[in-house]
């Protein structure tokens, strides 16, 4: 009977990082790499130099960025900013110091933060607009185009232009909508559940429902391919892919990519190619082509280093990673 092949070893591109708190996010700026840690900090790496900056007095949630700056949200109800260099600016302060653990950028530069029961966008110029909704909000998420913003709460996701004073438009499904994304072609919106699936909306005069089931855990690792046509997904002991061609996945199986005896934790399309990142609750990575199934192992498994976080540089070149313990690193793609 024939085995499976092990896949090819690229551990010996890869420059650790020693974070030594668990890694919440990963985005590449202009100056280069920033770690956003748990413990509030931000630790900036830069071909093996490091720096780090206190952005909270307290636990960081979460983070977004716009490849200029890095946004974060944390326990002391403030959104902070950084540029890479100099000291962080706070942008917003919760006066009652409620939890900000949803922050999202848009292209033009809008930001939007969950505070209690209200989700406040700021759009580029400056102008703050609030919303106050029925449940908890969760995920945030702005349209590839236009100043609209998905919203992700219990039984349904809202779709809210913040410089209008038109209500919400509502997509509704029973459950709890945790994380929510667009497609970058803007026709589809897809959230992750609370139940072990993901929902999703193609966009038009009557929305059309579109369900995505079958998953033993929360599939809360989203990411989409370069050209629109996938979106894979954590959430199994496999990355699950499902296909946005005409007009979406229903009806459609998926693609099941790295199917292991682990948990897909993070999953990262590549920018430019048909290539996607999977990490593993054991802290394995592999780069996986979708083209023809092949992968290329980045970390092998390392008992309670989890893979947290994910981010390709601009290009395509570098793809960094960090893990619940600690541990973080860069794999450089070797040419060709």
């Amino acid at each position: 009977m024939d085995t499976p092949s092990k896949p090819v070893s690229l551990r010996e591109h890869v420059t650790a990082i020693a974070a030594e708190a668990h890694v919440v996010a990963a985005h590449w700026l202009k100056q280069g790499l920033v770690l956003a840690l748990a413990d509030g900090r931000l630790l900036s790496w830069q071909d093996g130099e490091t720096g780090e900056v206190a952005m909270h007095g307290g636990g960081l949630l979460c983070a977004c960025s716009d490849g200029a700056s890095i946004v974060t949200g944390g326990d002391d109800g403030r959104v902070m900013s950084w540029s890479g260099s100099g000291e962080p600016q706070e942008i917003a302060r919760d006066p009652k110091r409620r939890w900000v653990d949803s922050v999202t950028l848009s292209a033009s530069g809008s930001l939007a933060w969950n505070t209690g029961r209200s989700v406040h966008a700021r759009d580029d110029k400056g102008r703050v607009k609030s919303l106050d909704v029925a449940t908890t909000p969760q995920g945030l998420a702005f349209a590839p185009k236009g100043y609209r913003l998905a919203i992700a709460q219990l039984n349904r996701v809202a779709l809210w232009y913040p410089n209008t004073e038109a209500k919400p438009e509502l997509l509704d499904w029973a459950g709890s909508h945790l994380d929510v994304v667009w497609s970058p072609d803007g026709r589809f919106v897809v959230s992750s559940m609370q139940e072990n699936a993901l929902h999703g909306w193609r966009l038009g005069d009557k929305p059309t429902h579109m369900r995505m089931t079958g998953y033993p855990a929360k599939p809360r690792s989203l990411s989409w391919s370069h050209d629109g046509l996938w979106l894979a997904s954590s959430g199994a002991d496999a990355a699950i892919v499902w296909p946005f061609q005409g007009e979406g996945p229903s009806g459609k199986a998926p693609r099941e990519c790295g199917a292991r005896h682990a948990k897909v934790t993070r999953v990262a399309f590549h920018p430019k190619a048909l290539v996607l990142a999977v990490g593993f609750d054991d802290g394995c990575i592999l780069l996986i082509r979708l083209t023809d199934a092949s992968e290329l192992l980045v970390r092998p498994a390392q008992r309670g280093s989890g893979i947290t976080a994910f981010a390709w540089d601009r290009l395509g070149k570098r793809l960094a990673f960090g893990c619940e313990d600690g541990a973080a690193g860069v794999l450089t793609v070797p040419a060709g």
